[in-house]
C-alpha cells in the first residue's frame, strides 16, 4: 500500500483489516491443506489410507452405497439397494416364485 496506515480514514482501515483477515484465513487453508495431502501421501508411501491410522471415517470403497429400491414384504427393515450380491430373503421370495417387482419399494 502506497499510503500509511496512520494516515488511512476509519473505512480505509476497516476495509484493510477485513482484507488482512481474509488473506490469513486462506494462508492457513492452504497450509492445512497442503498438511493433509503430505500426511496422505505419507500414509500410502507405507501401504495404509489416513482415515484408518487416525480413526478417521474410512474412505469410500467404490462409489456410494445407494437408495434401496427393495424390501423384504416379511420384515421392511431388511433392504437391498439391487447392486450386488442378493441377499437371502430376496433369493428365497424369488424361489417361491415372487417377481423382484413385488418387492420394490
Amino acid at each position: 500500500m502506497t499510503k500509511e496506515l496512520g494516515k488511512m480514514s476509519l473505512e480505509e482501515l476497516q476495509a484493510h483489516q477485513r482484507d488482512v483477515e481474509a488473506a490469513i484465513k486462506g494462508y492457513e487453508k492452504k497450509r492445512r491443506a497442503d498438511a493433509l495431502a503430505a500426511a496422505r501421501e505419507a500414509a500410502k508411501a507405507h501401504g495404509f489410507v489416513l482415515e484408518d491410522l487416525v480413526g478417521g471415517k474410512p474412505a469410500a470403497k467404490s462409489g456410494t452405497k445407494g437408495a434401496a429400491k427393495y424390501a423384504n414384504p416379511a420384515d421392511p427393515s431388511q433392504t437391498w439397494t439391487g447392486r450386488g450380491r442378493q441377499p437371502n430373503w430376496v433369493k428365497e421370495a424369488l424361489a417361491k416364485g415372487k417377481s423382484l417387482e413385488s418387492m420394490a419399494l
